[in-house]
């Protein structure tokens, strides 16, 4: 098979890698055999709703068996751009595009993709290299503490380890309104296990005031709800996570609101002539689409319980973003940072407006985005998203990358696994690869372990899904997957995410099975220590904190990639073994000939490289520091 007539990922074709900053030159190089008559080559660069820039290339190499032709081309634009390349080869108008940019075929479909970010846009050092750890906060720790105020209709749970209500009540409604008690104080009490974890970052699911375990159908954005604890008590746990190296970041639900909540009010828990439901002349009243007052409103995805709001109504903009608002009362209390549930049903100007006032506290306070795709090119309400080019988010939670994963591990699809985390490193620009959020699990998905080491969820409902574990033989097979998945969660670019739990081997299907207790008492301590082990090695070169990618072997076996940074001249190589029988790896190959003085980081068995191989046992790792 000959050479690749152009390939964005290598380059050899196009330097540099990936996203540009505005005003950044990229150098463009089309390889076509001799054989064809060629004129007339011409990139063809577009952002969309504007017209084409066309540069022509000329040739520059006739060395080989294949001409080579150049270009360089410097945006001058922030925002997705895409190109192709077109050109006369014998005789006929040719187009060389995504799918088609392999020799001897000329016609594709899809473009290629140039996203160009703002010139300005950084990543905050203190985030680079770190491990964040999202905690569910009814069920990580219960304290123990009293707490007052807290409304006489929740279900106060006493069993820990008992399974979520999940099923409706008489009236077909599901209340969510059972509460096991985790609270501040408990992850206050339980911060030096999270640090033996290495976590430099917490992200807290919902804190504020609401009637729904989950929180996210926000009673007061101003006050912390009851159960969890008091103010006081977020600041102390940001003051004591701060001594100890970790930030908090907290959960902003800003698309909707509660339908009981002092901004709505519909049941009247807020006094009876108060809120948006029970009073035209509510200061909360414009925050909401009535069609039908009272009854009939705009909610979040039909659900009855989560009126929308407008989110660039004047007054719940200044609301939330606003000096002193929600965002700024929080931060300067003690959080680092926001992650933005469904960040794609949030406008643009809202996002502008909430990255200012986040911002303006300072740079290095950080902006997460709920994205499930491709955030560089995502498209909602019919608008192109921008989220990532500067001024919006600093980078979003990366579900690409989780799919990608669990997918290989579990089916071996090597070219897709490939295919899937070369694209996303391609398409996003470089400040918000090194701070993604890299998770396997989430409160809105299936455990990583229920996933690789049970049965497909499919359509089984939650009577199904909800009592159902693995046998010994399935978690054992599924903690063995679960580990390797984890090496790739660790240590490809970006932030591992550990959703609590995860490093002991909690199990759950979907919402809300996924969101047990934790098992105190009960973790599977091999896997802790296994999470400990990725944590050390991760903090101990800087070829982590915003190392580049390069994959040296990847089939249904094996998966050997290194991380480096050429800044510092940090390196490591990681060679997982995904198989059930022990591989032996060479050190020393034409793809890490770029690598010197190896030094051994981590292999069970082994102490020496001297001789130039590595041997890994099945379903295990090693790491191998070095220099580039």
């Amino acid at each position: 098979m000959g050479m690749p007539i152009f390939d964005c990922f290598d380059t050899s074709y196009k330097h540099p890698f990936g996203a540009v900053r505005r005003g950044q030159p990229s150098m463009f190089n089309v390889r076509i055999n001799k054989s064809y008559r060629i004129s007339d080559l011409t990139l063809v660069m577009f952002r969309p709703g504007f017209k084409e820039r066309f540069e022509t290339l000329e040739l520059q190499d006739e060395s080989g068996d294949d001409n080579i032709y150049s270009v360089v081309y410097t945006p001058h634009h922030v925002g997705l751009h895409h190109y192709y390349f077109t050109g006369i080869i014998d005789g006929r108008r040719r187009y060389i595009k995504r799918s088609g940019a392999s020799l001897g075929v000329f016609e594709g479909e899809e473009l290629f993709q140039l996203t160009v970010f703002d010139e300005n846009l950084y990543t905050p050092d203190f985030i680079r290299g770190g491990i964040m750890y999202q905690i569910f906060p009814d069920r990580f720790y219960k304290s123990g503490a009293e707490h007052e105020n807290v409304p006489s209709d929740r279900v106060l749970r006493d069993d820990w380890y008992g399974t979520p209500y999940y099923r409706p009540d008489e009236k077909g409604i599901v209340r969510n309104n059972d509460f096991f008690g985790g609270d501040l104080r408990g992850i206050i009490e339980k911060l030096p296990y999270i640090q033996s974890l290495g976590v430099t970052i917490i992200y807290l699911n919902p804190i504020f005031e609401s009637h729904e375990n989950h929180r996210y159908s926000t009673a007061n954005y101003e006050k912390i709800d009851p159960l969890l604890g008091t103010e006081e008590d977020f600041k102390e746990l940001c003051q004591k996570a701060n001594e100890m190296g970790i930030e908090i970041i907290l959960d902003g639900v800003f698309s909707h609101t509660g339908a009981d909540s002092i901004y709505f009010n519909k049941f009247g828990r807020y006094g009876e002539n108060t809120g948006a439901y029970r009073d035209r002349n509510s200061p909360y009243f414009s925050w909401y689409s009535f069609t039908g007052y009272p009854d009939k409103y705009e909610s979040w995805w039909g659900i009855t319980t989560l009126p929308n709001v407008n989110e660039n109504n004047d007054a719940y903009t200044n609301y939330i973003c606003g000096d002193d608002g929600i965002l700024q009362k929080w931060i300067k209390l003690g959080a680092r940072g926001w992650r933005l549930d469904v960040a794609d049903e949030l406008p643009d100007d809202f996002l502008d407006n909430l990255n200012k006032a986040v911002k303006k506290l300072g740079d290095d306070k950080i902006i997460y985005g709920e994205v499930w795709e491709d955030a560089s090119n995502k498209e909602s309400y019919g608008i192109r998203r921008r989220y990532l080019v500067g001024g919006q988010l600093d980078s979003v939670m990366n579900y690409p990358f989780k799919e990608a994963i669990l997918n290989y591990i579990k089916y071996a699809n090597a070219k897709e696994f490939v295919d899937s985390i070369t694209t996303i490193l391609e398409h996003y620009p470089k400040p918000a690869v090194d701070m993604l959020m890299n998770f396997i699990s989430t409160h809105d998905t299936e455990r990583a372990l229920t996933r690789l080491g049970g049965e497909d969820v499919g359509w089984h409902d939650k009577d199904w899904q909800c009592e159902r574990y693995l046998t010994p033989a399935e978690s054992t097979y599924g903690i063995s997957l679960l580990r390797c998945a984890m090496v790739l969660q660790f240590f490809l670019p970006g932030i591992p995410c550990i959703y609590y739990g995860d490093e002991v081997g909690m199990e759950g299907y979907r919402d809300p099975f996924n969101r047990r207790c934790f098992p105190w008492g009960n973790e599977n301590i091999e896997l802790l220590a296994f999470t400990r082990v990725l944590a050390n090695i991760r903090k101990g070169t800087h070829a982590f904190e915003q190392g580049a990618l390069r994959f040296i072997e990847v089939d249904d076996k094996v998966c050997v990639f290194a991380r480096f940074d050429r800044i510092t001249r940090d390196g490591a190589i990681i060679f997982l073994n995904k198989s059930t029988k022990s591989h032996t790896f060479n050190l020393h190959n034409e793809k890490t000939e770029m690598f010197f003085d190896m030094k051994l980081a981590h292999c069970r068995y082994a102490t020496d490289i001297s001789d130039g191989t590595l041997q890994v046992a099945p379903f295990d790792f090693a790491v191998v520091y070095c220099k580039v």
